[in-house]
């Protein structure tokens, strides 16, 4: 199965890594690259990539070379006081990391896809939640520590942690947000009532 290829280029270091990692969550077998100038994204092979994540300064200095690849394109921007880029989609990367998680999953909704046919947001095979299982990722996403989980469902704290592990284990992913994008994306809740 080929591994989807997504670049993120900005010079601010700090931003490459914390996306990197929100995005390693979200798909765990696409390889991400990181760049910190658009000469070193050059030297690279950028066509590849499935997606661009770009700062807006690097994408208003080459916007020539991007808008002939508008479709894999998506800006990061800081604050909601940027410019609006009519037709490419932005993402504030000055958010915690839930909204930012729910951002991402927005313009997956609205026909920028995180992913191509063929990819998974697992890690290239599908895991079987039980329903029980189900019925705890749904409360976790909705921010329920595990002793409300246990009091909602009526069982143990016990179970409700081995639930939780046997969740995180099942679809290799460890953070809450990537189990919301996770439970989102497999239509367990919808995005607008996390």
């Amino acid at each position: 199965m080929h591994k989807p290829e997504i670049a993120i280029i900005d010079s601010n270091t700090l931003a490459c890594i914390g996306l990197q990692g929100l995005l390693k969550e979200i798909i765990p077998m696409a390889v991400i690259r990181t760049f910190s100038s658009f000469g070193e994204f050059m030297d690279d092979t950028p066509d590849m990539y499935a997606h661009y994540f770009i700062s807006s300064q690097i994408y208003f200095e080459h916007t020539a070379f991007f808008l002939e690849r508008i479709s894999k394109v998506i800006i990061l921007v800081v604050g909601d006081h940027q410019p609006q880029l009519s037709g490419v989609p932005t993402l504030n990367i000055n958010q915690d990391e839930k909204d930012l998680a729910k951002h991402i999953l927005a313009l997956h909704k609205q026909g920028h896809p995180m992913h191509h046919p063929g990819m998974s947001t697992g890690n290239g095979t599908e895991h079987e939640l039980s329903p029980r299982e189900i019925e705890v990722l749904v409360l976790i996403t909705k921010g329920l520590i595990n002793k409300e989980i246990a009091d909602k469902l009526n069982i143990s704290l016990t179970t409700v942690i081995s639930h939780r592990k046997n969740i995180m284990e099942k679809l290799g992913i460890k953070s809450v947000s990537g189990l919301t994008i996770y439970a989102v994306m497999h239509g367990y809740v919808e995005a607008d009532r996390i």
